[in-house]
């Protein structure tokens, strides 16, 4: 990868399982909120140590460092090649969380692979051991008890550490880490592990003598991963009754089996993006891959449904967003439309209760990890009855993400089996769409951080597609009159739209009421995918060259009103672009700003496009919105 990734992804597993480094010489070991998950990795060469991971302890400041020959990141490892005068440490991380497989979408368990070979000529005695702190199984250091105990594995030397006190689920929120469940370090075959210190926290450790290798295996048993409506929920992985023990021993007998297969998934994604977009393109994919992933939990309900929890990070832990699930789903309909399915089952479980009393659709179902109903807009007493804000609720904006989605999920599976028991729900959204959606009154879209906006022309271009979207499922139900009548309806508002929101130089305005702004228009990209043909060419080359001159070293702000941007919607309206050297400038400057950014986090998908300066979002789900372009044949 020719990118300096503005973040290295070492374990990434969950929202909680989550180890990444936030510096060029992976010293700085942090969870995604860039609170710190200390962990050591230190090497034994004859009779001389080095450190190579991580947080080097105070007291053995004199230790040398293994100096860092290359760095390679693919979908789903990170290869760190040290050098130093008498051997190559090859150390490689993978976390296995393949789209297209439900179980290691789910299963826990994260690995790394010792190697080396000698650079002297010499034979050598060497051996690996990591360290891993108390503040992967505490919210923060200090704030409990952590307590190791002896982990019995056939054929593996293992320990786990955990909090003295197990409170499952007992709270929710954006920046609080788990402090439930238990940290498992584990090696195949003989080694050694301990309770031990690190930087005055206490941790433990795992090594083993290396043969020319030796696999380590770093597992999270969490017990209960999900609270849905007052039911406690188990990971997917969970469902036949396996234990964290018997997976990590399953984990450590496929280890190349499933590393081969990783490969291949990789190297598909690279392929792909390279042939349809550039070099750049699929390293853009590829370094999103485990971020998305890992800002999930799949769980299996008491009806045996499957429900993939999106955690809405570094904006206020929503769970299962619609309107982040909306930009995010590019990824799961190229490759496992299950996982879409299972982000939308929680929304229509909601709006059956009797809470949800709207003709339009929620904005979540609670807070990471309970999802008890909706929280964004919301207060609740204390016995849980909810007052929700009508004008902080997005109406147009979730009626028509949630009816895209539908509609797309048909288009992938070729099938309407999934939206056959949703489809009454679904009419009452595209009436809502028909009666609000050509002028939005002032409300939020996807974009709230922006505030609210009477007149959205883009809002309208999502209720317009959302609109065909349902002509779309209609069709494929066989009420082919009243498809026509909604595709009909679509058309009348698209004019409408090119008429009324056309500025002089040929683009269109961010709202009716705003002549000479712009905004991206990243709603039509369905228009351009399904081909429906609803925007004429005409809207297409205008928003086009309008990008084209309003674009920043960085990328094209969202709109008028300030310089920053979004990752997936500048991936989005590059795909409006007919000359693949269009989509290639916007990308390019998309990549860029990941090359310079200064602010160290996992992906932010918004973003200064003057200067890549961080806004405020990190490690969303929203980065599954980067595959867009490898939807289009």
């Amino acid at each position: 990868m020719k990118m300096r990734p503005p973040a290295t992804p070492i374990i990434n597993i969950d929202p909680y399982f989550s180890v990444w480094t936030e510096d060029s010489v992976l010293k700085n070991t942090v969870h995604w909120t860039g609170n710190p998950n200390s962990m050591c990795g230190r090497v034994f060469i004859d009779e001389n140590e080095y450190h190579f991971l991580g947080i080097k302890p105070q007291a053995e400041n004199n230790i040398p460092d293994m100096e860092i020959e290359s760095i390679k990141i693919d979908a789903f490892s990170t290869i760190i090649t040290y050098i130093n005068d008498t051997v190559r440490l090859n150390i490689h991380f993978t976390s296995p969380m393949l789209p297209d497989d439900l179980y290691y979408a789910s299963r826990p368990v994260a690995y790394c692979k010792a190697s080396y070979e000698s650079v002297d000529g010499k034979k050598h005695n060497v051996t690996v051991k990591f360290t891993v702190s108390e503040e992967l199984v505490l919210n923060q250091k200090g704030e409990g008890r952590a307590l190791a105990y002896k982990a019995d594995i056939p054929d593996i030397t293992a320990i786990k550490m955990g909090n003295g006190v197990q409170n499952v689920l007992w709270r929710s929120g954006d920046y609080i880490r788990i402090d439930w469940g238990y940290l498992y370090l584990a090696v195949c075959g003989k080694g050694k592990v301990d309770h031990t210190v690190l930087d005055g926290m206490y941790a433990v450790s795992v090594e083993a003598a290396l043969e020319n290798e030796a696999l380590f295996l770093f597992a999270y048993d969490d017990i209960d991963s999900i609270q849905y409506f007052g039911e406690n929920l188990k990971a997917y992985w969970k469902k036949d009754g396996k234990t964290i023990e018997e997976a990590i021993c399953e984990a450590a007998k496929e280890y190349d089996d499933l590393l081969s297969r990783c490969n291949a998934f990789s190297d598909r994604i690279k392929k792909d993006a390279t042939l349809k977009g550039n070099e750049k393109y699929a390293e853009l994919l590829l370094l999103s891959v485990r971020q998305i992933m890992a800002a999930h939990k799949l769980v299996v309900d008491k009806d045996g449904n499957n429900l993939y929890i999106s955690k809405e990070c570094a904006s206020n832990g929503c769970a299962a967003t619609v309107d982040v699930t909306y930009p995010s789903a590019p990824i799961f309909l190229l490759y496992n439309t299950e996982l879409l399915k299972g982000m939308l089952r929680p929304i229509m479980h909601y709006i059956a209760t009797d809470e949800w009393c709207f003709d339009f659709a929620p904005h979540d179902v609670g807070q990471y990890p309970l999802l008890n109903g909706q929280v964004y807009g919301v207060e609740r007493d204390e016995s849980g009855k909810a007052d929700i804000d009508v004008n902080m609720q997005m109406p147009v904006e979730e009626c028509g993400n949630m009816i895209i989605l539908f509609a797309a999920i048909c288009d992938a599976d070729d099938d309407v089996t999934f939206v056959k028991p949703y489809i009454d729900t679904i009419r009452k959204w595209s009436k809502y769409l028909i009666k609000y959606g050509l002028d939005p009154e002032n409300q939020l879209c996807t974009d709230d951080f922006a505030g609210h906006l009477a007149h959205n022309v883009n809002l309208s271009i999502k209720a317009i597609m959302g609109i065909a979207g349902y002509s779309r499922i209609l069709s494929r139900l066989g009420e082919n009159d009243e498809a026509d009548k909604m595709m009909k309806i679509a058309r009348e508002y698209a004019r409408s739209v090119v008429e009324k929101s056309a500025n002089s130089d040929g683009s269109y305005r961010l709202a009716y009421d705003k002549p000479d702004t712009f905004s991206l228009k990243y709603n039509s990209v369905w228009d351009k995918l399904w081909g429906t043909n609803l925007f004429p060419q005409k809207f297409y080359d205008g928003e086009i060259a309008r990008y084209k001159q309003e674009l920043l070293p960085y990328g094209v702000p969202l709109d008028s009103r300030e310089k920053y941007t979004k990752s997936d919607w500048l991936t989005w309206v590059a795909c409006l672009a007919d000359d693949k050297n269009d989509f290639g400038l916007f990308i390019r400057s998309l990549w860029s700003a990941y090359n310079t950014m200064r602010t160290r986090v996992p992906m932010t998908d918004w973003y200064y496009a003057d200067t890549s300066h961080m806004s405020m979002f990190r490690h969303r789900t929203v980065q599954g919105g980067l595959f867009m372009r490898l939807m289009f044949e």
